[in-house]
């Protein structure tokens, strides 16, 4: 067990290293079995601009639980439309050592349809 969570660390890694390396604000994303959360952060100060999750009380009221692809595309639209309203449009996806697809996947793909673009 510790050398997958090892593994998915040294990928978040070298993906934070690379969008470091391009100085664009990054969009990072963390998965639990329960829920699903987003941020974008700055890359010059890491500090968070915005942030969405399933643990939100009205994204609670909206969906009957947080650890599915359906919650995912959801945080993927609020993500955008919160990053949007602040000027945001061109970030870096931080998948976080986690693989493409799934409830990760699902994010990436609402946000780019909602208006975020990397």
């Amino acid at each position: 067990m510790q050398n997958l969570i090892q593994s998915r660390l040294r990928r978040a890694r070298k993906t934070r290293a690379k969008i470091a390396e391009l100085k664009i604000v990054r969009l990072t994303v963390h998965r639990t079995n329960g829920h699903i959360y987003a941020q974008v952060i700055d890359h010059t100060s890491g500090n968070v601009l915005t942030s969405a999750s399933t643990i939100e009380p009205e994204i609670r009221k909206e969906l009957s639980g947080g650890g599915s692809v359906g919650a995912a595309s959801v945080i993927g639209k609020r993500i955008a439309e919160k990053a949007t309203k602040i000027g945001i449009t061109k970030v870096g996806f931080d998948r976080s050592g986690f693989k493409y697809h799934g409830r990760i996947k699902a994010l990436a793909e609402a946000a780019r349809e909602h208006g975020l673009v990397f």
